[in-house]
């Protein structure tokens, strides 16, 4: 499945114009050099941390990030702001308003979207997809009930 991605993904980008040379890593040899910003150019990451809104863009879109090649003045200014504010919907604000700039700004570009084939059986009441907006898996968990009888 994996090599399929690859050879989809190089064939996408070639049609568009966009010459990229494929070069696999084992997934320790990976992150070590994307942490250590070894690879320039064009590189096809994702991230799968925990956390929130201020945890990921930390290491992504913030000056001295574990995987951020570089960064705006003012995002980093905005981060530091948004650390120091109090009031959680004003804290809130600034990070849509970073996650905002950060798109808009094509910072990291989205190459495809995950589609997951699930279902649920006749017993089910409440599945639970689709409760939380783009998340692909049932959830939340509390929410799933079975149907009586």
């Amino acid at each position: 499945m994996a090599r399929e991605r690859r050879s989809a993904t190089s064939a996408t980008k070639a049609a568009r114009g966009i010459r990229a040379r494929l070069r696999p890593l084992e997934r320790a040899a990976f992150f070590k050099g994307y942490a250590e910003k070894q690879y320039k150019n064009l590189i096809m990451g994702g991230s799968g941390a925990f956390g929130n809104a201020a945890t990921q863009l930390e290491a992504m879109a913030v000056k001295g990030g574990t995987y951020a090649y570089g960064s705006y003045p003012d995002l980093d200014e905005m981060f530091k702001q948004q650390g120091a504010e109090l009031d959680q919907k004003k804290r809130g604000a600034i990070l849509e308003k970073m996650q905002q700039i950060v798109n808009e700004r094509t910072m990291y570009a989205p190459i495809w979207q995950l589609a997951f084939i699930n279902g649920h059986g006749p017993r089910v009441g409440e599945s639970g997809f689709g409760l939380i907006p783009g998340f692909a898996y049932t959830g939340p968990y509390e929410y799933i009930t079975l149907k009586s009888g």
